[in-house]
């Protein structure tokens, strides 16, 4: 398997195993179980048991919160090497160069969130959920930039669309907005577009190498 296809790969792993994460950690919770609309996704990572959040107080109490963490910086490193194997792919320019750092920047999230989980260092793992939420995004958007790219560049459309949505989810989930999907729901509007994006970008790498092939 050559480089690209390697790295895109990583990025086509990343996404369904962060969400099956998701799921399955959340299936463990009984007392209170575990709700997309209610719970963030911090909240699969917390390491004890209790009332959380002054701002939005909720139970936590997740079983298999070692599994989440695992699970998380494991999507980190599959994004990050996603990122770094895809580079030559994804071609040259301010634009791409910037995503491609951004997406990295947003990696970092990742895998600091995993290893500060918001109970143990809220602070750290702040932190991390920015580079997710703004960094990620942000990623998104200069991505639609990026025409020169011979992937980016088929892509403009669902760049500024999944970018626009995960803005606009980051804006209403630090409003405490829920507009009927609940916080936790609106975290996840902020989170899955650069889920999604890697994933249709690991798809064009994939495509744009078998296209150079049959050629």
């Amino acid at each position: 398997m050559d480089r690209d296809r390697l790295g895109a790969a990583c990025w086509l792993l990343a996404t369904p195993l962060f969400l099956a994460a998701n799921v399955i950690v959340g299936l463990a919770w009984r007392r209170p179980p575990f709700s997309w609309a209610t719970n963030n996704i911090s909240d699969l990572g917390n390491v004890t048991c209790g009332l959380w959040d002054s701002t939005r107080p909720r139970p936590v109490c997740s079983p298999w919160h070692e599994a989440m963490n695992g699970a998380t910086a494991v999507t980190a490193a599959l994004l990050a090497l996603g990122v770094l194997l895809t580079w030559p792919a994804l071609g040259r320019g301010v634009a791409a160069t910037a995503a491609r750092l951004l997406t990295l920047a947003a990696a970092a999230g990742y895998g600091l969130a995993a290893a500060a989980p918001a109970d143990v260092d809220e602070n750290r793992h702040f932190l991390a959920a920015l580079l997710i939420f703004v960094l990620g995004n942000l990623g998104m958007l200069v991505a639609a930039l990026a025409g020169r790219s011979p992937v980016l560049g088929g892509m403009r459309a669902a760049s500024l669309v999944l970018g626009s949505v995960g803005v606009a989810g980051v804006v209403l989930f630090l409003g405490q907005v829920d507009v009927g999907i609940g916080v936790g729901g609106m975290e996840r509007v902020a989170v899955f577009p650069l889920l999604v994006w890697t994933v249709l970008v690991g798809l064009r790498v994939v495509r744009a190498g078998r296209d150079r092939r049959l050629s």
